[in-house]
């Protein structure tokens, strides 16, 4: 009998789902940096969103190649009795169904970015500390660097937004911008700052203009 002939589709769907992983692990970083209490790696692997286009294409030219390969028309690796071909049985990782689940999975990975802010928590304010001062309402607007796509925005919203008397954050990734009011009384403004900084994407104004108003 003749051996059976190497199928390359698990080294293409491994590569595949590994470019797929590296075009969006920059926008993966922040939600789990959140989930397991790790805010400064969130830019980690922000340098990879320049490289984001060329990943997808890597992804879709790998993944397709694998397809093409898995699709052609197979060799028969041997023959019966009577001298028949007999189709080669590919192994699971050599299968259809393993192929199109890491396509799935690569889909999934590279989709990341468009839904990826709905699965944050959401953001509770902390309750107020009662004080007898009067409040202090200030608004201060921040540039922000670093961010990549609206879940590294939902991520400084999220930790901005735990801080006691912050009473409305607003974060855009494409302008980079912050706008965030709350109660100087009960947070200062370097407060504020610290926790943006500490989600891991720095603030590029530290004396923001500010706004400020006592009820």
């Amino acid at each position: 009998m003749k051996a059976t002939p190497s199928s390359p589709t698990k080294p293409l769907a491994g590569a595949g789902l590994l470019a797929a992983l590296a075009a969006s692990l920059c926008c993966i970083t922040p939600l789990l940096a959140i989930v397991g209490g790790l805010s400064g790696v969130a830019t980690a692997f922000a340098w990879l969103e320049p490289l984001r286009p060329y990943l997808v294409a890597l992804t879709v030219g790998v993944l397709g190649f694998a397809w093409y390969q898995q699709l052609r028309p197979r060799v028969a690796a041997a023959a019966d009795d009577c001298g028949c071909p007999v189709p080669a049985q590919p192994s699971l990782m050599q299968s259809r169904g393993f192929l199109a689940t890491t396509t799935a999975l690569a889909g999934l990975l590279l989709a990341f970015p468009y839904y990826g802010a709905r699965l944050y928590p959401s953001a509770v304010p902390k309750p107020v500390a009662a004080t007898r001062a009067a409040p202090v309402w200030q608004t201060s607007s921040y540039r922000i660097g670093g961010m990549t796509c609206e879940a590294c925005a939902r991520h400084v919203e999220h930790d901005v937004q735990q801080l006691p008397g912050v009473q409305s954050v607003q974060v855009s990734y494409d302008k980079g911008t912050a706008l965030v009011r709350f109660n100087a009384a009960v947070t200062p403004a370097a407060q504020v700052e610290q926790a943006i900084n500490g989600t891991g994407y720095p603030v590029l104004n530290p004396t923001p203009f500010r706004k400020s108003a006592r009820l």
